[in-house]
């Protein structure tokens, strides 16, 4: 916890929020902590607003005061973008007491909720008028609509939904100089010069506090298909990607690639999680489909006879909802089951469709060149380029983060990763954004025009540096 704060400063954000709405002590230790353990961060306090005017009051105060404002959201990003790292005097603002769902149009297709609330919350929301929320991600249960939308997030149906500033019509904001951006329009066709929802979405929280949103609502399907199939590699994945959706058009909502590895370390870690295959294969496609049952059953048809060409190797077909949680869990569970098993190197990266076994086979032989005993797990979207890659000791040696030999070794493992990436047309994050653990990636890698520009606009909109001081750039 970094310095505390003065008198003044505590009296004038309690007076803002109520004793209820300041968190300060040992018990700000949950919202400073890293889900991978790599940082921990520091605050003078923990602000928690309850409506939209408490943030603006808390947004001036602190610019008048000389405080920084980190935004939080539930805390899972991973790139220490909720945190501050160094000892200048800072604000943690937490806007899990705004978690309201204002409106759901069902008419419209539209839902307006503010950014506290649990994106699986949104989901129950949308579904009791027979919609549906096109964000899915495997923190669904405790990641919030405002972490979601600052970071842009993805999740695995961006392929058919795209990712959260896609489904994003309106956004109600408080920018650094206590303003409201009311812009909570519920149209699709807003053709009103530049597109600020597009900009706060992306920006984690440098530019201003997200407080609420309007999001799109799409058809609930009247069935759904869920099946793993094992495929020889992952072009070949990609081929059946595409010979699906050449077949049926934009049916398929998720497209996932799995590794043995990745579903060995499943069933390892996992409690009664069952091996879904009597044979072992190098790599699965875990897809979803939402249509009509007709459709659905024509795609069961379509892909047996992929087995009979060879297209797939084996597939198993969900026939319960249990059976295609269980099927889900695999992937879902990436998180937990490499965290387990220590995982030194996560990455976020993405390459063009085309360039994913390139990818993958570039990675995994870069790794081989520098030590053949680690392993590696790779996994991801499939449908948007975006291929995580895991990295673990050898067999029987356990990873130590705080190792100086294990962090070199780190650093030399994620620059080969990131190499590969841009060097293939792609980008060095795909979803969980820069924070602070990449700013020295963003600036190696990222175009320095677009750096320039996106910094221009920082300065323009933040002069004094009051929006979550030190993510995405360094000050």
């Amino acid at each position: 916890m970094s310095k505390a704060l003065s008198e003044n400063a505590l009296t004038r954000l309690t007076d803002i929020v109520g004793p209820s709405g300041i968190v300060s002590g040992d018990a700000t230790r949950r919202y400073l902590d890293d889900p991978r353990g790599k940082h921990h961060g520091q605050t003078g306090l923990v602000v928690k607003p309850e409506y939209t005017e408490q943030v603006a009051q808390i947004v001036t105060a602190c610019g008048e005061l000389g405080l920084g404002i980190v935004p939080f959201g539930a805390g899972s990003g991973g790139v220490a973008g909720h945190m501050s790292l160094d000892d200048r005097p800072v604000v943690t603002l937490s806007l899990e007491r705004m978690a309201a769902i204002r409106q759901v149009d069902a008419r419209s297709n539209v839902i307006v909720v503010e950014a506290g609330a649990i994106l699986a919350d949104v989901q129950r929301a949308a579904e009791a008028v027979g919609r549906k929320v096109g964000l899915r991600l495997a923190s669904e249960e405790s990641c919030t609509i405002g972490g979601n939308l600052a970071t842009n997030a993805g999740g695995v149906n961006v392929l058919r939904y795209g990712s959260a500033r896609d489904q994003c019509l309106g956004i109600e904001a408080v920018m650094p100089d206590g303003s409201v951006l009311s812009d909570i329009a519920t149209v699709r066709k807003n053709n009103t010069g530049y597109d600020l929802r597009h900009l706060m979405s992306g920006s984690e929280g440098t530019l201003g506090i997200i407080t609420a949103a309007a999001l799109t609502l799409f058809p609930s399907t009247e069935k759904g298909l869920t099946a793993l199939c094992a495929v020889p590699s992952p072009d070949a994945a990609l081929d059946l990607l595409h010979a699906l959706t050449a077949q049926f058009g934009t049916v398929v909502t998720a497209f996932e690639l799995l590794s043995r590895l990745g579903l060995s370390l499943a069933l390892k870690h996992i409690p009664d999680l069952p091996d879904p295959m009597e044979e072992k294969h190098d790599w699965y496609v875990l897809l979803q489909v939402d249509s009509a049952a007709a459709i659905c059953e024509l795609i069961e048809q379509w892909l047996g006879e992929a087995f009979e060409t060879g297209l797939i190797q084996d597939a198993v077909l969900a026939s319960s909802q249990k059976q295609a949680d269980a099927l889900w869990k695999l992937r879902e569970a990436a998180y937990e089951y490499n965290r387990l098993e220590g995982a030194f190197v996560t990455s976020d990266t993405a390459v063009p469709l085309s360039g994913i076994g390139t990818f993958i086979d570039e990675v995994a032989a870069g790794i081989a060149r520098v030590d053949p005993a680690l392993r590696a797990n790779f996994y991801g979207h499939v449908g948007d380029g975006n291929i995580h890659v895991n990295i673990f000791p050898p067999e029987g040696t356990a990873s130590n983060r705080q190792d100086p030999g294990q962090q070199a070794l780190a650093r030399r493992l994620s620059d080969l990763i990131n190499e590969v990436s841009v060097t293939l047309g792609g980008t060095i994050s795909a979803e969980h954004g820069i924070g602070r653990s990449r700013i020295a990636d963003h600036e190696r890698f990222a175009d320095p025009t677009k750096r320039r520009i996106q910094q221009a606009i920082k300065q323009a909109v933040d002069p004094r540096g009051v929006m979550n001081p030190g993510a995405l750039f360094r000050d």
